[in-house]
């Protein structure tokens, strides 16, 4: 028989915009939650990134990151909006917003508020600072994440421009949205153990620190510190992609018998009798000159000849892609990552699946991320049949649809 996915029967009110908080309630969407996105009337600002194909508001990032979800749109400044919403939180698992505190207070929807109408509600606030700190209610996006966090000076470490720089991904909005999501998974099993629902905090800032320093806080985690802060693999600026004859290729020796393994395979042994390379111990020290002696051995041949070559030497190594190019990757192709769905407003698209598999089921096929306010019809009635007592409270009643 096959098994339900781990979130069937949860539902999530979700009030959260732009990428943190909608990439937390995509993946447990992705588990099975049915996901209410409540939205502004003009939507949430991430619909409009990159060019829409054919309704406005529907752009590429949000038919992935809102796959899955139902949108709803109700008016907060009206009692009807009010009580909608009301309505929806007494019938919600999870309630997960990034509104500030004074703003999501002057809407009646604080913790205390929210939980007099389910009391073992999961309540989870992202926020930009910790609540408990002097920069607390300040605004927070992914930039001024990485500024704060230490991230925008990791490239110039590496590189020797002193301009601090972002790192040219999303990376503060999508590891603190992994946050989120464990967040809310593990106080939905406290409260499945102890019926007892709770508010959690997850801020942005304090999640990238932390994940920074798990590697960058090194030398500097002893008191007094033992030696200076940041990863020195990390931060050698001879670790970096290589160019061979006709490419570019990452090669990862990391333990010593690798190297010795690449510079025979490489046909020059005799790099190992320099009296720097001598023994294991200064192999290790002097590890950022092997790899400048390994760059200049690379451009002897093709990066198809030396991942052959360093497959057989068993010396980890794989062609360094644009980024266009990943789409056609083989591996990826070979276990379905990508696939062509059809959106019925948007047509063909490519959808990303989730990356996790799961023996005991498969993922349900998602809905198509919704248009602005599209259910929020069936929304209400089912509300409405929720309130006068003719239908199922529990969201196992409320099986996705595409509108």
């Amino acid at each position: 028989m096959e098994r339900k996915p781990p979130l069937a029967g949860i539902r999530i009110t979700d009030m959260s915009t732009v990428v943190f908080g909608p990439y937390c309630t995509q993946l447990l969407a992705d588990l099975g939650a049915d996901v209410i996105k409540v939205e502004p009337e003009e939507g949430d600002s991430a619909r409009n990134i990159g060019a829409s194909r054919a309704t406005p508001s529907m752009g590429p990032i949000h038919l992935r990151l809102n796959r899955g979800k139902r949108s709803v749109t109700w008016d907060m400044k009206t009692e009807e909006g009010r009580q909608a919403i009301r309505s929806l939180l007494a019938t919600s698992d999870v309630f997960i917003h990034n509104i500030r505190k004074d703003a999501i207070d002057r809407l009646g929807l604080g913790y205390d508020e929210v939980r007099k109408l389910r009391p073992d509600i999961v309540y989870v606030h992202c926020t930009g600072f910790g609540l408990d700190g002097p920069y607390a209610g300040l605004q927070a996006y992914d930039d001024v994440i990485q500024a704060a966090s230490g991230a925008a000076s990791l490239l110039p470490r590496v590189d020797g421009d002193p301009r601090p720089r972002y790192l040219p991904t999303l990376f503060a909005d999508k590891v603190s949205g992994l946050h989120a999501a464990y967040a809310t998974l593990a106080a939905l099993m406290m409260r499945n153990r102890d019926g007892a629902g709770q508010f959690v905090e997850v801020p942005m800032f304090e999640a990238i620190t932390s994940f920074n320093l798990l590697e960058h806080l090194c030398d500097a985690t002893f008191v007094p510190p033992a030696g200076r802060w940041g990863y020195t693999r990390q931060l050698d600026p001879a670790r970096q992609p290589m160019r061979t004859a006709d490419g570019y290729i990452s090669i990862a020796p990391y333990l010593d018998d690798r190297w010795v393994r690449f510079f025979q395979a490489a046909g020059h042994p005799e790099v190992l009798e320099e009296e720097r390379f001598a023994d294991k111990t200064l192999r290790r020290m002097n590890m950022t000159q092997m790899y400048e002696v390994a760059e200049t051995i690379l451009p002897e041949k093709t990066t198809a000849e030396w991942l052959a070559l360093l497959k057989q030497a068993n010396v980890p190594a794989f062609r360094c892609n644009e980024i266009d190019e990943v789409l056609d990757d083989k591996h990826l192709k070979a276990v379905g990552l990508f696939q062509e769905r059809q959106h019925p407003t948007e047509g063909t698209y490519i959808e990303v699946r989730p990356p996790i598999r799961f023996s005991a089921f498969d993922y349900p096929k998602p809905a198509p991320a919704p248009a602005i306010g599209q259910h929020t019809h069936e929304l209400g009635q089912e509300l409405k049949a929720a309130t006068d007592g003719r239908g199922a409270t529990d969201s196992t009643s409320t099986a996705r649809k595409s509108g």
